[in-house]
């Protein structure tokens, strides 16, 4: 068994060595301990700080011993969505999982959600996918204002109502795809922007995978890049016309 871990990134030098070291800790003793394989691939979007040159120098001087870190990159800027196909289609993975470079969610997390993944796959082949949620875990917003959290709440609300999504948390920045699922998913995707999630995930269901979720807090709080009012209407009128798209398919 193998689980690959995509990172896509764009100009996170300050913070990308600190990402691959606590990266390799937690999946060193971790894939050791339970007789698996590890690879990060870390999804350079076109980044102009050397962000790349930090992983792979940290790499130079502490070579994992049981996993792969690896950098890929694309030519110039396009966005997170990109970013994290271009590593879902590059990874090698039997489960292919993405989280965010400052690791929002922590690195304890990570084989926790693995290993859930594979054991509802193996009772039910459907279910190749897997998303984190915030709102199923009892202190998944912990450290949230209440205006952020309500915010935040509500803006997923309406992408959901738009997208035709009951799931509680489509926009955490952790999930986890079968190898097969991620393999036949991806390469549908043409979204490069914030709405990528939900891309995948209609095109996920379209395919007839099931969706499952999995209670996750945030560990490590980052100002979010969305602009809330300006973002929102956006997104919903990206997600209705990806829901067109994917349902003609």
């Amino acid at each position: 068994m193998k689980l690959s871990v995509i990172i896509p990134m764009y100009n996170e030098k300050a913070i990308v060595a600190d990402c691959a070291a606590s990266l390799v800790k937690e999946l060193e003793a971790d894939s050791l301990a339970n007789s698996y394989e590890y690879e990060i691939v870390f999804s350079d979007d076109g980044s102009t700080d050397g962000c790349g040159d930090c992983v792979r120098e940290y790499v130079r001087a502490n070579p994992p011993m049981n996993g792969v870190v690896r950098v890929i990159a694309a030519p110039e800027n396009e966005g997170k969505g990109g970013a994290v196909r271009r590593g879902m289609l590059s990874a090698e993975g039997d489960y292919i999982m993405f989280t965010d470079c400052d690791l929002a969610y922590g690195t304890e997390i990570i084989p926790h959600m693995f290993r859930a993944a594979v054991e509802v796959s193996e009772k039910d082949d459907k279910c190749a996918v897997m998303i984190g949620s915030r709102a199923i875990h009892k202190d998944g917003y912990a450290g949230y204002t209440f205006i952020r959290k309500l915010a935040s709440k509500v803006f997923k609300k309406l992408l959901c109502t738009a997208a035709g999504f009951r799931h509680s948390d489509s926009q955490s920045g952790i999930k986890i795809f079968r190898h097969d699922a991620a393999k036949a998913i991806f390469p549908l995707c043409t979204v490069n922007g914030w709405a990528f999630d939900f891309e995948a995930l209609m095109i996920a269901e379209k395919l007839g995978y099931t969706i499952r979720e999995y209670p996750v807090k945030v560990i490590n709080h980052r100002e979010s890049k969305i602009n809330l009012m300006r973002d929102t209407f956006k997104m919903i009128r990206d997600v209705k016309e990806i829901k067109k798209r994917v349902d003609a398919m």
